[in-house]
């Protein structure tokens, strides 16, 4: 009678997937934003595995977690495995659609930058289909399944281009500039504000009236393109980064009441994966960016 044993199986990929972002981000509240699920799934999936090996890969602390010596030698080449199974799906999907480009973006930069470009950007790339995803912080092109990033960085990737060095100055309607002369009147005046950009009006006013503990006085907003429309509507001055509003200012719809412009310290940029080469489509379209005004 021939005999049939049972093979000896693999650890879930789940939870494999769940130690590794967890061990390489350092935390399961980080893994599990990475992973797009809750903490408390990445715990569960974690403690699966640890009982499928028969070993802890974590010390648990009150101040979070820390990699067990047999989780720390498991680590490097489960992130290898990672990286090359994400590139080959990268791979597969841009060999099956290779015009298909999905990018990540800042929600100010997907809405007020880049939606305005698209027409153009279509028209020099015919085929192009473009998806867009609002982020607040760039992905992990690594992990995360998009073919470009659009953010402001400090530090330019290897594959990046430069779209934009922009600069920070007050805009108004052109009613509310005749009320302006001086920076000194902006004390007097309301003031819009981004929450994701808080600082841009004390690195504005550091340079424009500097000793002068200017505080900003009025609302602020945790959507920029709403803060752009209240300066629209002749609702306050917003400190504005010029790329968000040059059509705006051209338009003449808005104003720089103040001749004082800052020059961010981060660039506008685009990106693509590690690795994704000149073959990568995503490649040509940020190089197209980069010419459109």
């Amino acid at each position: 009678m021939p005999v049939a044993p049972p093979h000896p199986r693999l650890p879930s990929l789940n939870a494999l997937r769940a130690f590794e972002a967890a061990a390489r981000l350092g935390g399961f509240a980080m893994a599990a934003e990475e992973l797009g699920v809750t903490a408390g799934a990445v715990t569960a999936q974690i403690k699966t595995l640890e009982a499928d090996v028969g070993a802890p890969l974590f010390e648990r602390h009150a101040r979070g977690v820390r990699l067990t010596d047999v989780g720390a030698r498991a680590l490097p080449a489960l992130s290898a495995t990672f990286d090359s199974m994400a590139e080959a799906a990268r791979s597969l999907r841009q060999d099956a659609a290779p015009r298909r480009v999905h990018v990540a973006a800042l929600p100010a930069l997907a809405q007020l930058w880049l939606a305005p470009r698209l027409p153009e950007l279509r028209a020099r790339l015919p085929g192009l289909e473009i998806s867009v995803t609002a982020l607040e912080t760039p992905p992990n092109l690594k992990r995360i399944p998009f073919d470009l990033c659009l953010f402001y960085t400090a530090q330019l990737p290897a594959t990046g281009v430069v779209l934009a060095q922009d600069h920070l100055l007050p805009v108004c309607t052109p009613e509310l500039a005749r009320q302006i002369a001086t920076p000194l009147d902006l004390r007097r005046m309301v003031c819009l504000t981004d929450t994701s950009w808080a600082d841009d009006w004390a690195i504005w006013a550091a340079t424009a009236m500097p000793g002068s503990d200017f505080a900003p006085r009025g609302p602020v907003f945790s959507l920029y393109a709403v803060a752009l429309q209240e300066a629209l509507s002749g609702a306050g001055v917003l400190i504005a980064r010029r790329s968000l509003v040059a059509r705006h200012l051209a338009t003449g719809k808005l104003v720089a009441p103040i001749a004082v412009t800052v020059a961010l310290p981060d660039v506008l940029a685009a990106w693509s994966p590690p690795g994704a080469g000149t073959r990568h489509f995503a490649t040509r379209v940020a190089k197209a960016l980069a010419t459109l005004e």
